[in-house]
């Protein structure tokens, strides 16, 4: 991302205590403790301008969020437009209470947060690093997915969306040769129109306005959820069986 220097932008957010941290080390498996509750947490990891992290902060108010980023021009971006989201709304803050904004870097996350902290993961439109020499540095090569699968919890999901046709063709080679489970794979998301389930970041309606295709997938991770897969792969077998069986008795 291109970045323009932002006049002042460490000095706002050095004001801003309730929303960013700027030294997150400091809070290392105490993140409930800073949010004052124990609901899940879901992260995204190189959240630009913020307005995908803060709209799910609004969407699901009893979910914690975490955006990340390592610049403090993005993170200025991201805190005022979480600051601009609740005007007109009943909060005792300026921001949604669900939401912090972490200045840091993907490559010492294990740093940030402690074994089973989080619930899921979000990568959205990340640096697609096309060149064969750069692949490591992709936020979907598996020596990063080893650390998100290490701070995530037994309900644990990565979520992953981009526009690349090769990130995502990398990114689901990577998942498969490290035998994770992977459900709901899709080449283009908002095929005949825009898919109101989702969240869409900014990068994702620029995209769609030029008529691109966006690829999405969900990697199941935590053992909780991966046996919850299977039950509900089981039960769709069961139905299936039983129309299967219905029809041939009707014919």
């Amino acid at each position: 991302m291109r970045l323009r220097g932002k006049k002042g932008a460490l000095s706002q957010l050095e004001q801003m205590t309730s929303l960013v941290v700027l030294e997150p080390e400091a809070h290392k498996g105490k993140w409930s403790s800073l949010f004052g509750n124990d609901n899940p947490i879901w992260v995204e990891f190189g959240m630009g301008k913020g307005q995908f992290i803060t709209q799910m902060s609004l969407k699901y108010p009893h979910i914690n969020f975490i955006g990340i980023d390592m610049y403090d021009e993005l993170l200025s971006r991201a805190s005022e437009k979480a600051m601009k989201a609740v005007e007109g709304l009943e909060t005792d803050l300026p921001h949604p209470a669900n939401l912090k904004l972490v200045r840091t870097n993907v490559e010492t996350i294990e740093n940030v947060f402690a074994e089973n902290e989080l619930e899921r993961v979000y990568l959205n439109f990340s640096d697609p690093w096309p060149k064969k020499r750069h692949a490591r540095r992709r936020l979907t090569h598996f020596r990063f997915v080893e650390k998100y699968i290490h701070i995530m919890n037994e309900l644990g999901e990565i979520h992953f969306k981009t526009d690349s046709e090769t990130l995502f063709e990398s990114s689901l080679n990577s998942f498969a040769d490290m035998e994770l489970i992977m459900r709901r794979i899709s080449l283009n998301l908002h095929r005949g129109g825009m898919n109101e389930e989702h969240v869409m970041t900014e990068y994702e309606q620029k995209f769609m306005g030029k008529g691109m295709n966006i690829h999405r997938v969900e990697v199941v991770v935590g053992e909780e959820a991966i046996r919850k897969y299977r039950e509900e792969k089981q039960q769709e077998k069961r139905r299936a069986a039983v129309e299967e069986k219905d029809e041939q008795e009707e014919n």
